[in-house]
C-alpha cells in the first residue's frame, strides 16, 4: 500500500475512534475522557480533582500526543493530557470549576487549555510543591485555534 494510503487510512480509523467517543461526552456532560502517558503522577493527581469533583473519569494510558493533534489543538497549547467533556476539549491542568462554567456557558470553541504545567494548578498542587503557587491562565481555544484568557490565577 502506498504511504499516502496509508496515512489516509491512519486518519480515517482516527477519525472513527475519536468521533463516537466525542458524541458519547456530549451526551454525558460530567463524564471526562482522558488520555495520559501511563507513569505521569500528575495526571493522575488531576484525574483525582475531577473525580473529587463531580465527575466521571475514563483514563487511557495512551499518551495524548495523537489524540490532541486529531481534535485540532495547536502544539503550542499543549500539556501533559488531553480530555473530552460535553463535547469539549480539555489540555493540561484545567480546574474542575472552569470546566463546570464552560459546560454552563457552551460558547462555541474547541474547548479550554492550560499549556504547560503550571505549578499550583490542580495536579500540580500536591506537597512535593511545597505550597509553592504560579500565576497562570486557562485559555479559551477557538475552533480556528485563537484564544482568549477565560480564567486567571494569581
Amino acid at each position: 500500500m502506498p504511504r499516502r494510503h496509508l496515512l489516509a487510512a491512519c486518519g480515517l480509523l482516527g477519525a472513527a475512534i475519536v468521533a463516537p467517543r466525542l458524541a458519547r461526552a456530549a451526551t454525558d456532560p460530567l463524564a471526562v475522557e482522558v488520555w495520559k502517558d501511563p507513569s505521569c503522577g500528575c495526571c493522575k493527581d488531576w484525574v483525582a480533582h475531577m473525580q473529587d469533583n463531580g465527575f466521571s473519569v475514563t483514563v487511557h494510558e495512551s499518551g495524548n500526543n495523537a489524540v490532541r493533534t486529531r481534535l485540532g489543538l495547536p502544539q503550542k497549547l499543549g500539556s501533559c493530557h488531553t480530555a473530552l467533556v460535553g463535547g469539549y476539549l480539555l489540555e493540561g491542568h484545567v480546574p474542575a470549576g472552569d470546566v463546570r462554567k464552560l459546560l454552563a456557558q457552551k460558547p462555541k470553541a474547541l474547548g479550554l487549555a492550560v499549556p504547560g504545567m503550571p505549578v499550583g494548578s490542580p495536579g500540580m498542587d500536591g506537597a512535593v510543591y511545597g505550597g509553592r503557587r504560579d500565576p497562570y491562565d486557562v485559555l479559551l481555544v477557538a475552533r480556528d485555534g485563537g484564544t482568549r484568557v477565560f480564567s486567571s490565577y494569581r
